[in-house]
């Protein structure tokens, strides 16, 4: 019989499980680049927005760290523009697209995961082929809409034209498609509806899924700054992107400790809600890719 320490000894892992010396080197050489590259903006900006009004940022006297570390940089950045007003205006823009893509998109999610009606192909083809088309190609002709309904200069009109996203239909009829199908049966048998079914046994199944749609949806309103460029007019409707990006005009005198900071600001609540729903975000994505 194995005593306890060989049990222990045998489920620890060992480096030789992990593959040879030279391949485990280079798998660490290779996350060490992909960190670097996708990292090292965002730490080059928080530092540069941490230098002093002395200190240089670009050119052959800049250094990485900041000699002497000041927040004036964040303190001219609230003082200049109304950022409360640029996060709640794009607080407002996210917390209805968020809304509006789990409504639509867990409802035609259900029903393309759903065989046995005409037109399902149909549709799936045309969700499919709309992906294929970069929002550039039908800018002007959205801007025209909105222009029509009377909604340029307001957050509706920034709002939309994204209220639902064929990837995230996608998404949500990928994990609906996991259920199995002997379990709805069984829930038919015990007398419950279509809309009962929905609600109480796909709904709760792909909580991993919505919570991908809803991570993707407020990233994707809160960093958009294309659309809310065409769309507003005045300082009062600017979104956190748009707003900012006015440190960058001369009429602020261009600091450019003051265009990261404003950088710096703009990423932190993405960062944070990423950094709390990580480990159900990758879930959520693993599930959801298994039937696309």
């Amino acid at each position: 019989m194995t005593t306890a320490v060989e049990r222990k000894r045998r489920l620890t892992p060992r480096w030789r499980d992990y593959g040879r010396p030279r391949e485990l080197v280079l798998r660490y050489l290779l996350l060490v680049f992909v960190l670097f590259i996708t990292v090292g903006p965002l730490v080059w900006q928080l530092l540069s927005s941490l230098k002093g009004p002395t200190e240089d940022v670009f050119g052959s006297g800049a250094s990485l760290f900041p000699h002497h570390p000041t927040l004036r940089a964040y303190k001219e950045v609230f003082a200049q523009v109304p950022v409360w007003t640029y996060i709640r205006n794009s607080l407002f823009v996210a917390v209805i697209s968020i809304t509006s893509q789990l409504v639509f998109s867990t409802m035609a999610g259900y029903m393309l995961s759903k065989p046995g009606w005409k037109g399902r192909k149909l549709v799936w083809v045309v969700l499919m082929a709309s992906m294929m088309f970069p929002f550039e190609s039908i800018m002007v002709s959205l801007f025209l809409s909105i222009r029509d309904m009377g909604l340029v200069d307001n957050l509706v009109g920034v709002w939309l034209p994204g209220f639902v996203a064929a990837i995230n239909v996608l998404i949500m009829r990928a994990a609906f498609l996991a259920v199995p199908r002997e379990i709805e049966d069984a829930a038919m048998l015990d007398g419950a509806g279509e809309w009962k079914r929905f609600r109480y046994l796909y709904l709760p199944s792909a909580y991993g899924a919505i919570l991908v749609v809803t991570i993707n949806t407020f990233i994707s309103a809160w960093d958009d700054f294309l659309w809310p460029l065409i769309v507003l007019r005045t300082e009062d409707h600017f979104t956190l992107t748009l707003g900012l990006s006015r440190l960058s005009s001369s009429s602020f005198g261009y600091d450019q400790r003051m265009v990261m900071a404003g950088s710096v600001i703009s990423v932190i609540p993405v960062l944070v809600l990423f950094v709390i729903t990580q480990r159900w975000f990758y879930r959520g994505v693993s599930s959801g890719a298994v039937k696309l």
